[in-house]
């Protein structure tokens, strides 16, 4: 299947996130086309550090896992000194969209921080199912 039909057969979340607005969301045939790009986003998985290591997108930054303080100070740490405007890509993809407990803080502390060109990788299943099954590049180790 080519990256437009993937994209346009992609569902949108099945009811409006509180926190995330459509506009943030990206898809990922959109991700994959921005990596081929010459101005790559930052991605940073803001999930779980096991996860990371068994597969992720390559070139991204594991950044801590949001739904804890610890995992909020390291994004915290790691955007600082960067430009507000700067496309930051956040994904998680431990579980399904709506009981993630990673993106959404991982949004709100960035958008806190000033950031203004924030997307959420939607996953509606997880990074296995909506990435890893369905042939985009990935990475393993780290």
């Amino acid at each position: 299947m080519s990256i437009q039909a993937q994209q346009s057969t992609a569902k949108p979340p099945a009811q409006t996130d509180t926190i995330i607005p459509p506009p943030a969301l990206l898809q990922p045939a959109e991700l994959v086309q921005m990596l081929h790009s010459s101005a790559k986003p930052l991605v940073l998985q803001t999930g779980s550090h096991v996860l990371y290591a068994e597969a992720h997108i390559p070139g991204s930054e594991y950044a801590g896992a949001a739904g804890t303080s610890a995992g909020i100070e390291a994004l915290r740490e790691r955007v600082t000194g960067l430009n507000k405007d700067r496309l930051i890509v956040i994904y998680c993809g431990c579980c399904p969209w709506g009981r993630c407990p990673n993106i959404r803080p991982a949004y709100e502390q960035l958008q806190a921080l000033g950031f203004t060109n924030v997307r959420a990788l939607y996953l509606p299943e997880n990074f296995g199912t909506d990435w890893v099954d369905k042939g985009y590049p990935v990475t393993k180790g780290r």
